[in-house]
C-alpha cells in the first residue's frame, strides 16, 4: 500500500497556498488553521449544523459505494448510535442541506441513509475503536441516556474506568422509556448500547443517586462524576383540573406505555403540546384503542419542532391537529372531561426565536373528551444535589457551558440535565464534549483534538444527471397494519438507498483553480449550471476566516477566476472542459486526531 504523506498547517498557512508541485507531492495533510474550519462551516452546511459534526457527505458516499460497514463507522466515530439516530434523529442536517435550497429540489434524505448503513452493514462487521491505555482514573456517570452513553463511550476510549448509575431497570434513558417502539425497535437500541458497555463500562441499573447512594459518596470514590440524569420532571399546566383521573403528563404516559402498562385513554383523546413527545402520545393512544385523537398547539404547524416526515405520519394515522388554541381549565363532565380552550392569533417572536401566540378575548370554547395528555416539556430533578452544587433560580444546576464543569471540583454536567429537554443528537454531542473536558481535567492536558483533513482527488465522484433524481420515499407499514409496537418505517432498500445517495452534492469536495496554470479561457464559466465561477479582482478574508469574493466583469481588473464553493453543486463540468487541467479537487473533512504527548 502506498505510504500516505502528510502536511501540517504549522508549515504553511493553508492548502490554498501550496504550489502545484507540492500538491502533487503531498496528497494528504491536516490543518488547525481557522480559515480551513471556516471553509467547512460555510461549505458543508449539513455537517456544520449537526451537533455531533457527523461527516454527512462521507457516509453517504460510502453508502453509494455499497460500503455499508464503512458508512456505519463514519457515523459511529462521532454520533455513537447510528442505528438509533437513523430512525429518530431530529434531522437538523436536512433543513440545512444545499439540495433543499431554492431551485435545487428537496433535501437529501440524510437520516434515512444513516439507517441504510445500519441496516445493511455486513453481519460480521467489526466495530472500530481507537483506544488509549489504562489511565488508572475512575469516573462515575449518573444516567444512561444518550448523553451518559456518549460520555461513557469516549471516557472508556480515553482509558478511564467508567461506571454508570441508572435509576431505571435498564439503560437507555428516554431512548428506551420515552420513545415508542414503533419508532425505535428495542433490538436496535440494545445492540448499540452493548457496543458501548463492551468497552469495559460497568452498569449499575436500578440505583437512584440520592436515595440508594449519595452524590457525596460518588465524589469521594471517583476522580470525576458526570451528571447526565436527563429530565424526568414534567412541566405542569398550572390550571384547574390538572390533577384528576385520566389527565396524564406526556412523559409519564409514554413511560407507562413503554413499560407495558394497561393505560386508559377512552375513545377520544386531547393531546396538549407540539413536540415529539406529543406526537408519540397521540400515536400511542390510537394503538391503545382511541378512535379520535386531537393534538392542540399554541401556534400552527409551521412553527412546531417536529420534522415534516413525522408530522406526515401523524396525519396519515388520522390524528387531527388543532392550531392556535390555549388550554384554560379541565372539568369533570359526567363520566368524561370537559376541556376549556381559548383561541389564539399569531404574535411576534420570543427571545429564542419561537413564534408567540396571543390569546383572543371572548373566543373560549369547550371540548368534551375521555382523557387529556399534556406534553409541554420537562426539567431535571436536582433535589439530590441541592446542598452540593449551585442551583440557579430556574431550578437548573449552574455549570460552565464550555467546559461542562460545575463549581464543585470533579463534578461535571452533560445533556438535558444541564440544558433542559433537547434532542438525542444534541445530547450525544454534549456527552462526548463533557467526556473530553473530563479527560483534560484528569490528565491535565488535551489528548485528542479536532482537525481538518485534506486529501487530493483525481477523479470526479458525481454525475450531473444525478442532480435530477427525486427524493426517495421511505416505505411504511399500511395504516391498517400499524398495531401494537410494529415499526412503522420499513427502511430504504439497497437500490433506493443508492439512488438517494447519488443525490448528495458531496459538499466536502473543494474545487479550486490554480491561477498559475489558468489561461482565462472562461470555458468553466460557460458550462457552470449554478453561476458559481466568477472573475474576481480580490479575495477578502474576514476575521473568522470566511472568504468574500470581490467579483468584476471588467477584464482590466481581473486577477483570478475563482470557484465559489458555497454555491457549487460539485457537478464537475468545469473540470471536464478545462483545456489545461488547472482545476483541482480536494476532499475536506473534520476528523479527530490524537495529540502526541
Amino acid at each position: 500500500m502506498k505510504e500516505e504523506k502528510t502536511y501540517l498547517s504549522s508549515e504553511r498557512e493553508s492548502f490554498d497556498h501550496l504550489t502545484a508541485a507540492r500538491r502533487v507531492e503531498r496528497t494528504v495533510f491536516f490543518s488547525t488553521n481557522k480559515k480551513d474550519f471556516a471553509w467547512m462551516r460555510e461549505n458543508v452546511p449539513c455537517q456544520t449544523v449537526c451537533p455531533a459534526l457527523t461527516n454527512v457527505p462521507g457516509y453517504i458516499y460510502a453508502d453509494y459505494q455499497d460500503r455499508y460497514g464503512r458508512s456505519y463507522e463514519i457515523n459511529r466515530y462521532v454520533n455513537i448510535l447510528p442505528g438509533v439516530l437513523g430512525r429518530i434523529c431530529s434531522r437538523p442536517c436536512e433543513l440545512a442541506c444545499r439540495h433543499g435550497w431554492p431551485g435545487f429540489g428537496e433535501p437529501v434524505a440524510i437520516c434515512h441513509l444513516k439507517r441504510v448503513a445500519s441496516d445493511f452493514k455486513p453481519e460480521g462487521h467489526r466495530i472500530e475503536e481507537f483506544m488509549f491505555g489504562p489511565s488508572g482514573k475512575k469516573v462515575a456517570i449518573i444516567g444512561s441516556g444518550p448523553a451518559g452513553l456518549g460520555a461513557a463511550h469516549d471516557l472508556a476510549i480515553f482509558g478511564h474506568k467508567v461506571t454508570i448509575y441508572e435509576a431505571l431497570d435498564r439503560p437507555g434513558g428516554m431512548l428506551r422509556y420515552g420513545i415508542p417502539e414503533f419508532r425505535l425497535p428495542r433490538s436496535i437500541l440494545d445492540v448499540e448500547i452493548s457496543n458501548i458497555l463492551r468497552l469495559g463500562v460497568d452498569l449499575h441499573a436500578g440505583v437512584r443517586v440520592g436515595k440508594d447512594i449519595k452524590l457525596e459518596e460518588l465524589l469521594r470514590s471517583h476522580d470525576a462524576v458526570l451528571l447526565a440524569a436527563g429530565t424526568y420532571r414534567p412541566n405542569r399546566l398550572g390550571i384547574k383540573g390538572e390533577v384528576t383521573d385520566h389527565v396524564y403528563s406526556g412523559l409519564d404516559f409514554m413511560m407507562d406505555v413503554n413499560a407495558g402498562k394497561d393505560m386508559f385513554v377512552g375513545s377520544k383523546v386531547l393531546v396538549i403540546g407540539g413536540g415529539y413527545t406529543a406526537m408519540d402520545c397521540a400515536r400511542a393512544s390510537l394503538r391503545l384503542g382511541a378512535k379520535r385523537v386531537i393534538i392542540n398547539i399554541l401556534t400552527t404547524e409551521d412553527y412546531i419542532t417536529v420534522n415534516r416526515d413525522e408530522l406526515s405520519e401523524v396525519k396519515t394515522e388520522n390524528v387531527e391537529i388543532r392550531g392556535l388554541v390555549s388550554i384554560e381549565h379541565i372539568d369533570r363532565s359526567g363520566a368524561g372531561l370537559a376541556v376549556r380552550f381559548r383561541r389564539n392569533r399569531l404574535g411576534g417572536y420570543g427571545e429564542k426565536g419561537e413564534r408567540l401566540a396571543v390569546p383572543i378575548k371572548g373566543s373560549d370554547f369547550t371540548d368534551d373528551t375521555e382523557s387529556v395528555i399534556y406534553a409541554i416539556g420537562q426539567r431535571p430533578e436536582t433535589e439530590f444535589m441541592k446542598d452540593i452544587a449551585p442551583i440557579g433560580k430556574n431550578g437548573m444546576v449552574e455549570f460552565d457551558r464550555t467546559s461542562s464543569a460545575t463549581g464543585v471540583r470533579g463534578l461535571f454536567v452533560a445533556g438535558d440535565f444541564g440544558t433542559g429537554a433537547s434532542t438525542v443528537i444534541e445530547s450525544v454531542a454534549s456527552g462526548r464534549g463533557a467526556a473530553w473536558s473530563i479527560d483534560r481535567f484528569l490528565m491535565d492536558r488535551t489528548r485528542r483534538k479536532k482537525v481538518v483533513r485534506f486529501e487530493k482527488y483525481t477523479e470526479l465522484q458525481r454525475e450531473r444527471a444525478w442532480d435530477f433524481i427525486p427524493r426517495q420515499t421511505m416505505p411504511t407499514l399500511p395504516v391498517k397494519e400499524r398495531i401494537d409496537q410494529a415499526e412503522v418505517e420499513m427502511g430504504l432498500s439497497m437500490t433506493f438507498g443508492k439512488e438517494e445517495a447519488k443525490r448528495c452534492y458531496l459538499c466536502y469536495l473543494k474545487f479550486e483553480i490554480d491561477v498559475a496554470r489558468c489561461i482565462y479561457c472562461r470555458y468553466c464559466i460557460d458550462v457552470c449550471p449554478t453561476n458559481c465561477i466568477h472573475t474576481t479582482k480580490d479575495v477578502m478574508t474576514e476575521e473568522d476566516g470566511r472568504e468574500e469574493l470581490a467579483t468584476t466583469e471588467n477584464w482590466n481588473e481581473v486577477s483570478a477566476i475563482v470557484i465559489d464553493n458555497n454555491n457549487c453543486i460539485r457537478c464537475g463540468n468545469c473540470k471536464k472542459v478545462c483545456p489545461v487541467e488547472c482545476i483541482d479537487v480536494v476532499k475536506v473533512e473534520h476528523i479527530e486526531q490524537d495529540v502526541e504527548a
